[in-house]
């Protein structure tokens, strides 16, 4: 009897156990029964709020005592986004906007609650694993991004590659642009930065980058800087320096260049002016085809000492005027002095902004508590008490440049 049990158990068992995989889909959730959010948008609120809906508070749940957010989502209409390079062109105006995607707008006193507000407009379930863009108005960033950190870190639907950026204007002004070159305007956003990224104009710095680089003791987060210009397209003026999660000041467009080659990322992306004579005909544009940086640091009289070395490699793009010989060594070499001098002044102005703002953006203190372990843990400890000393340390730079290519011209 004892056998022909174990049999049946394992008869029993052999049976039951393929049918747990054949539950189907008794979860599914249909594309077409999602709300697909494709970009975000904060900004403060104008008014008191004295019309909004009791959707997530009433006399026993107030509110907090804080001032409102205004958030915006551009939602994807099913059916209607390009899935072939035929149909990327852009629209006329205002209408390619609204032949592919939604823009709707709630407001709220926090950014659950904003959300709760939208999806209680919403027929369909707001999904956020396409969500490609979120962007936030100066006023925003400057209070602080702890609440909108905090609610995106803990939704597993949000992807660490999306951009987060920082608006000049009002960041909704960017939810309804209609660019020319792509119906959809937040993929327009997304492909801007990304291709910043390859051609060398901005380093790489996806949400998930500005997280880790906030959460570090010895360094702080950037987010790109942009503005939405007459013709709907959008400039990126710069990198927004933090400190903590709170915007402190923003870099020139030039000066990303600098945090560029002080990082040694590459590939190199910017040009500027080389005047080798008092005559404004004697001015050249050189552009940097490749950078390198090499990174010492010291303990002297108690405090961290840096030494950068910044090498270039440049190409010759353009002579504003022919007094100029550049079949001669020697001019050459002028050019080259007179670019690494330029530069090294232009490192160092960098560096002294973000010192005048405590914002430690290059990652200086990481280095420190890389290399000096026992007095990081000694005479740091805290990446607050690394905040008021960055403003005091000092970093020698030097830098050399050396002509890769001066192109042909025929005689």
């Amino acid at each position: 009897m004892n056998t022909f049990a174990v049999k049946i158990v394992r008869t029993v068992l052999a049976i039951s156990l393929p049918c747990l995989l054949l539950s189907g889909c008794w979860d599914r959730l249909e594309i077409e029964e999602r709300a697909v959010v494709l970009g975000l948008s904060i900004d403060v609120r104008q008014g008191d709020g004295e019309n909004e809906e009791e959707i997530t508070h009433s006399n026993e749940f107030p509110v907090p005592k804080q001032q409102q957010i205004h958030l915006a989502a551009q939602i994807a209409l099913p059916g209607r986004i390009p899935l072939g390079p035929g149909e990327s062109g852009g629209g006329n105006g205002g209408s390619g906007t609204r032949r592919t995607v939604w823009v709707i707008e709630v407001d709220g006193y926090s950014i659950d609650d904003a959300i709760m507000n939208l999806q209680q407009q919403i027929a369909s379930r707001l999904f956020f694993g396409h969500l490609r863009v979120i962007v936030v108005s100066e006023d925003i960033a400057r209070r602080g991004l702890d609440n909108l950190n905090d609610y995106l870190r803990r939704n597993p639907e949000v992807r660490r590659t999306a951009w987060m950026m920082v608006s000049k204007g009002k960041a909704l002004d960017l939810m309804q642009t209609a660019p020319k070159l792509e119906r959809v305007p937040t993929i327009y956003l997304h492909s801007t930065l990304d291709e910043a990224v390859r051609m060398g104009k901005f380093p790489t710095g996806f949400i998930g980058v500005f997280w880790s680089n906030s959460v570090k003791k010895g360094q702080e987060g950037f987010l790109p800087y942009v503005d939405v210009k007459k013709e709907d397209n959008v400039e990126l003026q710069g990198l927004a320096y933090f400190k903590g999660s709170r915007m402190v000041g923003r870099s020139s467009p030039l000066q990303i260049a600098a945090y560029l080659a002080i990082k040694g990322e590459n590939p190199a992306g910017y040009r500027t002016f080389i005047n080798v004579g008092e005559d404004s005909a004697e001015t050249l544009m050189v552009y940097a085809a490749r950078r390198k940086s090499d990174l010492d640091v010291d303990i002297r009289d108690g405090q961290p000492h840096f030494k950068l070395k910044v090498y270039l490699e440049i190409n010759l793009e353009e002579k504003v005027g022919e007094s100029i010989s550049i079949s001669n060594a020697d001019i050459l070499k002028k050019i080259e002095k007179v670019d690494a001098a330029g530069a090294d002044k232009f490192y160092i102005d960098f560096i002294n902004h973000t010192q005048k703002f405590g914002s430690d953006v290059c990652g200086f203190g990481e280095f420190v508590r890389a290399k000096y372990p026992g007095y990081w843990n000694t005479h740091v400890r805290t990446k607050e008490q690394w905040q008021r000393m960055y403003p005091d340390i000092k970093i020698e730079v030097s830098t050399k440049t050396y002509f890769r290519r001066i192109g042909m011209k025929a005689k």
